[in-house]
């Protein structure tokens, strides 16, 4: 695909300085530093994941909620460790949102708790060479030794180009590696050229590469003499800094570094002199940068000939038309809840047998008593009621690794554009809210790339009413009482649920830009990345994470819910009475009196008073106060409310001769009130879900918002207006389903 051969070390190593660096000697306690940086969707997660072995720490930076992911770089030898930080997607060192901000910071070696880099490797999509190439040579200006990573040359070539790498190498002054990342091609070359850097440090030499105006030129020069003098270790060159806060109005107040008062007014009598010689200082270093870039492109890039569209083109006129494309994805999200319902039950159905063995075991081998009846009720079949919809949750994930990897996930947000702009939000507000069907708290901490504060708070207040993994066992648990062995309605409602979510989020998002949060509607402007063909470790690794998160989640938190709800729906114990008298009472079966003790003693223990005292408010959504019970424990997590219903209903039944598991969808079907009509009819399953749709019952969401907002006015102002929505929509779906005369 390239013209020449991929530039060798000893080629590259002619492009810097050979004067080494004194006194850099990298031990074990002092791992070197490499920073990963480059715009979004050039690759540079996967460039990421393939240095460090799709295994990363994740946290976040010191006094901000931007996610910091950083790994050790694989293949290296034990006595030189090396750390790739991987930055934020940015395209300027202008940043417009936080994400950008850090990403600048950290570059300009402003943020404490990150080490200066001793290595900066600049990740470049080949096939948008000359947008790329805008970020490059700003980080390049920056004084860092640099490795330009030029990902997707496989693309680039589909299009009709060719890029020259040792041509680009020499422009650049630094060494360009070829990659195709997504196969790990290039991969082991760009690693050994890491650890030969760090075993030989090299200093990088100076470069510019926009010819500016006499005008701007004179005035950046006492400022960098400043900016020298000010910050004495110096990691990054003080001319290019000086550039970017003459020309970019928000730096001097968006920057980690608070510039002293010296420096903020020098810059602003340079803007005022700028401005009396007709020139524009906001603009003038851009387009000079732009003009140096096409030269540069124009130099290295070659056309092999073809012309007309691509694939990609021609995909996107059907998958982003206005209608067809919401038909598309609609079908998409119909074939996925359709394909959950119709793969899982053979591993579910594994997973409920693997936790009746272990109950049954638990049951026979030991006495009656409260131990046993806190390890088979409590904890075995609590926790395995949930656990029974993991190979639900891998499906999921594997369907949204899938779409993410092929592409489609931006063509997605694109398609939303156009419903979210009438709400006053764009497309960049979708991606958060997409992101919380797995989860709303990275969700929510996705809103960072969203330049506008209002707008990054009303995505945060809508964005937990997307419905996340959480929700997926309480849906699949009540569809399966509604629809037993009826799998296009269960899909069918299903998807309806997803789809309340979503327009009650939109709905919700309108009312707050039209009233608490009002703000003119952005416009969006996004790059739809070239579809590829997915990767099964990349999307296997995806749905392996979310997995794992579900898992830790039932055998950490959901075990410790469990165990409080079995004690207090266990006591206090209440002796019951039965008549004598009564022969046919006292003939019924043993399993049969077993189940009607064990009601009585969750209605008078300590979780039935709470279930009674909410029932009043409750019992207009056709709920009784076992449910609530289930809901009250649901505010920690809201997968517990299966594992409650289970504790409430005493699936595992216990009797004198063992444990007897029973199916709890079953239970919910045979559950009846006083009066011997059934509690779970259609409508108050509908109902049931509606509320689990709307309501705030995440305690781990509320905190995440708390810290996002840096105020509690606004959590508790979402968890209020949640749960009036969810009440409101479940009375009105029980009430107006039984006007028009169903059950």
């Amino acid at each position: 695909m390239l013209t020449q051969d991929k530039p060798q070390p000893s080629k590259a190593s002619s492009l810097i300085e050979t004067q080494s660096q004194q006194g850099v000697a990298h031990s074990r306690m002092q791992p070197a530093y490499v920073v990963l940086t480059g715009n979004p969707n050039s690759g540079k997660t996967t460039v990421f994941n393939a240095l460090t072995g799709l295994r990363a720490r994740v946290g976040n930076y010191a006094g901000v909620t931007v996610e910091r992911k950083e790994g050790k770089l694989q293949g290296t030898p034990g006595d030189l460790p090396i750390t790739v930080l991987d930055l934020p997607g940015t395209y300027s060192l202008s940043p417009q949102s936080l994400d950008e901000q850090v990403a600048r910071d950290v570059l300009f070696h402003r943020l404490s708790e990150v080490p200066a880099p001793c290595l900066v490797i600049v990740v470049v999509d080949a096939s948008n060479l000359e947008r790329n190439l805008y970020f490059a040579t700003q980080v390049v200006e920056l004084g860092y030794p640099t490795i330009i990573g030029l990902n997707m040359v496989d693309v680039a070539a589909a299009n009709g180009h060719t890029i020259d790498a040792e041509k680009l190498s020499k422009e650049l002054c630094v060494t360009v590696l070829p990659l195709v990342a997504n196969t790990s091609e290039g991969i082991p070359e760009l690693r050994k050229g890491i650890v030969d850097f760090v075993r030989d440090p090299k200093r990088a030499a100076p470069k510019q590469f926009c010819e500016l105006p006499p005008a701007i030129s004179k005035e950046i020069e006492p400022i960098s003499d400043l900016l020298a003098k000010t910050f004495h270790q110096r990691h990054t060159s003080a001319h290019a800094e000086a550039l970017l806060i003459l020309s970019d109005e928000k730096f001097l107040r968006g920057s980690a570094a608070h510039y002293p008062t010296n420096i903020v007014q020098s810059v602003e009598a340079a803007r005022t002199r700028i401005d009396t010689s007709g020139l524009d200082w906001r603009s003038a270093a851009i387009e000079a940068r732009y003009v140096h870039i096409a030269r540069i492109q124009q130099n290295v890039t070659s056309d092999c000939g073809l012309s007309g569209e691509n694939f990609s083109d021609k995909l996107d006129r059907i998958v982003t038309h206005r209608f067809w494309g919401m038909l598309i994805f609609i079908a998409i999200m119909a074939v996925m809840f359709l394909s959950i319902f119709t793969l899982a039950p053979i591993p579910m159905d594994l997973l409920k047998n693997g936790f009746k063995f272990a109950g049954d075991a638990v049951g026979n081998a030991m006495p009656p008593g409260d131990l046993r009846d806190l390890l088979v009720n409590g904890i075995i079949q609590g926790v395995g009621a949930v656990v029974v919809f993991l190979p639900q949750i891998c499906l999921l994930f594997f369907f949204i690794g899938l779409l993410e990897d092929t592409g489609y996930m931006a063509r997605a947000a694109f398609l939303m554009d156009r419903l979210m702009s009438k709400v006053g939000l764009h497309g960049k507000s979708f991606i958060p809210m997409l992101s919380s069907f797995a989860c709303a708290i990275p969700g929510i901490m996705a809103t960072r790339t969203i330049e506008t504060p209002k707008d990054r708070l009303v995505t945060i207040l809508v964005a937990p009413l997307m419905s996340c993994s959480a929700r997926l066992p309480v849906y699949i648990l009540i569809i399966a009482a509604m629809f037993p062995d009826r799998q296009l309605m269960a899909s069918l409602t299903m998807l309806s649920m997803y789809l309340l979510g979503i327009v009650v989020a939109l709905l919700m998002a309108w009312l707050f830009k039209k009233t608490l949060l009002k703000g003119e509607t952005p416009m969006l402007v996004m790059e739809l990345p070239p579809y590829k063909r997915p990767l099964a470790r990349i999307v296997a690794r995806h749905m392996w994470d979310r997995s794992k998160l579900f898992l830790r989640k039932a055998g950490t938190v959901i075990l410790g819910i469990n165990i409080l709800l079995w004690f207090l729906a266990s006591y206090p114990r209440h002796t019951t009475t039965h008549p004598t008298t009564n022969v046919a009472a006292a003939s019924q079966t043993h399993a049969a009196s077993a189940r009607t003790a064990s009601s009585e003693r969750v209605r008078n223990s300590f979780a039935g008073m709470a279930g009674r005292a909410l029932e009043p408010i409750i019992k207009p959504l056709g709920f009784d106060w076992k449910i609530g019970i289930g809901l009250v424990s649901s505010f920690a997590a809201r997968e517990v409310f299966v594992s409650t219903m289970s504790i409430v209903y005493n699936v595992a039944e216990n009797t004198d001769e063992g444990a007897h598991t029973r199916d709890l969808a079953q239970v919910l079907r045979d559950e009846k009130r006083p009066d011997g009509t059934a509690v779970y009819t259609t409508l108050t399953c509908l109902s049931l879900m509606v509320f689990y749709v709307l309501a705030m019952q995440c305690i781990s969401t509320v905190a995440v918002v708390r810290r996002e907002t840096n105020s509690w006015k606004w959590p508790l102002f979402q968890w209020v207006y949640m749960g009036v929505l969810a009440w409101t929509f479940a009375f009105a779906v029980y009430h107006g389903g039984h006007l028009l005369g169903f059950q």
